[in-house]
């Protein structure tokens, strides 16, 4: 079915006609389109067809459409093409595996629809060659920049040649198949035989997962004859516990028992924020680290009255400036990558930069006050005068007006299911935001938090080294690095910005830890007002400490976190959830669905905040 050309007169017209299209492609009248970004492979579709599509941008460009056509296409071909409980069946368990299975599945499942009508072929050959696009993956020099899904997908669609590949498709299609063309090649044949055999596809799909060895260690999960000595505390927050399955970043992941039976030996932790920054490595290289984290004042210590959160090493944590963690060299070509990026959408973030600049330098200037008996004569008042001559003159008066000395700190979520153009697009913001706001006299802070390692790294280690004692609490090596400094102008530091694309960096989040010491940060400041905007796409996740924990415990203690903060009002809090809806934890937040919007998502936030207290 060869889609026709049609002009789009509207946004509304665009959407009906991409709804009818969903439901003709899927054969099924009663599917239902709804634009979200909430994505789930599995769903039932058997018994309540639906189409989660991204979300409509405001105005309609040729990337938007090439976008939304795409994920309508392949939604509409999963519904007709896949079924649940034959992918449920054989999915694994670890968090790689789990990704490659369902991106493997997704391009039989593309390459059917593909193969049947030339528009839908070409639908999806023009979003995949964008999304490649998106990631990064144009300049990629070796097979540690690019995703192993994403490998996998590509090294398929060439070998099934129902979509065609663009040149970023090409480029890594070279690469992948010097790294796995040996270890996989006689699978993608077999694969490509039994395309419309699910069944017989999905085992085979098991076969490539134990060939590159997916599921060693059980991706960092307990076994199950582990679980079976695991008991779980009677006052487990179940409701709390299905949330934080939801919100977990990889789809499809089965969920293990959890330990939570307490632990009188093991010494708990209370994490008070000067106990953190104590703790962290002394690779603090920083000036304003020293001068950000000495004596902290007892009034406000956001978490000396919450329950104990129990950490169970601070040994290997770490506080680091951006340009240790990299070379020179590195971030310059980051750097460059990064204004590449930046050049695409510089036009759109700059005018809402000027807008919030005029806002903020209008608060800043004189104003004037009217129908005063001395001063500089009201011009605007003759006509009055001259209408009637008893009328006495009016006069007005220039005044300053206190505009608060800020400072806006940005707390970015640096986990790995940010990777590609969320993380881009977040760096992208914070350079903007950085250079606007300087030019307007206030101070702004660049913080971004992750792990040192995934699976808990040496933390973990110790602990089994120790024979595993129960409830151990956090179980990772925390990371949180310092981009931009409030004190350093943005000149010095730009470069800083570019190492969140570099590969690796992304790993596990611990979000109540870094918004404590972030908070920390700002409350020792001077400024009068003092805004803290946290931009994060989900819960906390942390393998390695959910793996021996209650499955709320990281959200736990975020939540008594925030409402620490927000109780204390000394500080003005926003977050930005992007892709997930975080008003659940936060009081002023806003969540976002479409990834371009969210420069001016944090222009318009800003904006507001500041128009708050003059």
């Amino acid at each position: 079915m060869k889609k026709e050309k049609f002009k789009l007169r509207s946004l509304e017209e665009f959407k009906t006609a991409t709804v009818a299209t969903v439901r003709a492609l899927s054969q099924n009248s009663k599917t239902t389109v709804s634009f979200t970004s909430k994505k789930n492979f599995q769903k039932d579709q058997q018994i309540s067809p639906k189409a989660d599509l991204p979300v409509l941008p405001a105005k309609l460009t040729d990337e938007s459409i090439i976008r939304i056509r795409g994920a309508a296409d392949l939604e509409a071909l999963k519904i007709r093409f896949h079924n649940n409980n034959i992918h449920n069946e054989r999915i694994p368990q670890s968090k790689d595996a789990i990704d490659a299975y369902n991106a493997m599945e997704e391009t039989r499942i593309e390459a059917i629809g593909a193969g049947s009508y030339a528009g839908v072929s070409n639908n999806l050959s023009k979003a995949l060659e964008q999304k490649l696009l998106l990631e990064g993956y144009g300049t990629a020099k070796n097979i540690s920049q690019i995703q192993l899904p994403d490998s996998l997908s590509i090294l398929i669609h060439s070998s099934f040649n129902k979509v065609e590949l663009g040149p970023t498709g090409k480029h890594i299609k070279e690469i992948s198949e010097k790294e796995y063309g040996g270890k996989i090649n006689s699978y993608i044949q077999k694969l490509k035989d039994n395309i419309k055999n699910q069944i017989e596809y999905s085992k085979i799909l098991r076969e490539v997962i134990d060939e590159l060895n997916l599921e060693k260690n059980n991706g960092g999960r307990k076994d199950q004859s582990d679980d079976k000595n695991n008991e779980i505390d009677e006052n487990y927050d179940q409701e709390n516990v299905d949330e934080q399955k939801n919100d977990q970043k990889s789809f499809g992941t089965q969920s293990t028992e959890l330990e939570a039976t307490d632990n009188e030996e093991h010494e708990r932790v209370d994490i008070s924020s000067d106990d953190v920054e104590d703790s962290l490595s002394p690779s603090e290289t920083s000036e304003d680290l020293n001068d950000q984290n000495k004596s902290i004042s007892k009034n406000k210590n956001i978490e000396k009255d919450l329950w104990k959160y129990n950490i169970y090493t601070k040994q290997f944590d770490q506080i680091e400036s951006a340009d240790k963690l990299c070379d020179p060299d590195e971030l310059s070509r980051l750097r460059l990558q990064l204004d590449r990026q930046l050049s695409s959408i510089q036009g759109v973030i700059t005018k809402l930069a000027n807008r919030l600049q005029r806002k903020l330098m209008a608060q800043q200037t004189r104003s004037w006050e009217f129908n005063l008996e001395e001063g500089m004569v009201d011009t605007s008042q003759l006509a009055r005068i001259i209408a009637n001559p008893l009328n006495p003159l009016s006069y007005k008066k220039e005044k300053e007006i206190e505009f608060k000395d800020t400072i806006v700190s940005l707390l970015i979520d640096n986990s790995g299911s940010m990777r590609g153009r969320p993380i881009s697009l977040a760096a992208m913001t914070a350079d903007i935001l950085a250079r606007t706001l300087e030019r307007c006299g206030v101070k702004v802070e660049v913080l971004g938090f992750t792990t040192k390692q995934w699976k808990g790294g040496l933390s973990q280690k110790k602990w089994v080294d120790e024979g595993k004692p129960k409830n151990p609490g956090r179980l990772n090596d925390l990371r949180h690095i310092i981009y931009k400094p409030a004190d350093i102008p943005w000149r010095r530091t730009r470069k800083n910005l570019g190492l969140m694309l570099r590969e690796g960096i992304l790993k596990e989040n611990i979000d109540g830890e870094a918004l404590s010491w972030g908070y920390q940060r700002l409350i020792n400041r001077k400024e009068s007002r003092k805004i803290l905007m946290v931009i994060s796409d989900g819960a906390p996740v942390d393998d390695s400490t959910l793996s021996v924990n209650p499955g709320n415990y990281l959200e736990k203690h975020l939540r008594e976190v925030i409402n620490q903060i927000e109780r204390q009002r000394d500080i003005q809090l926003l977050a930005i959830g992007i892709g997930h809806d975080v008003t659940r934890y936060y009081k002023k937040a806003v969540t976002l669905m479409d990834m371009e919007e969210l420069g001016g998502t944090v222009m318009n936030q800003l904006t507001e905040l500041f128009e708050e207290e003059k």
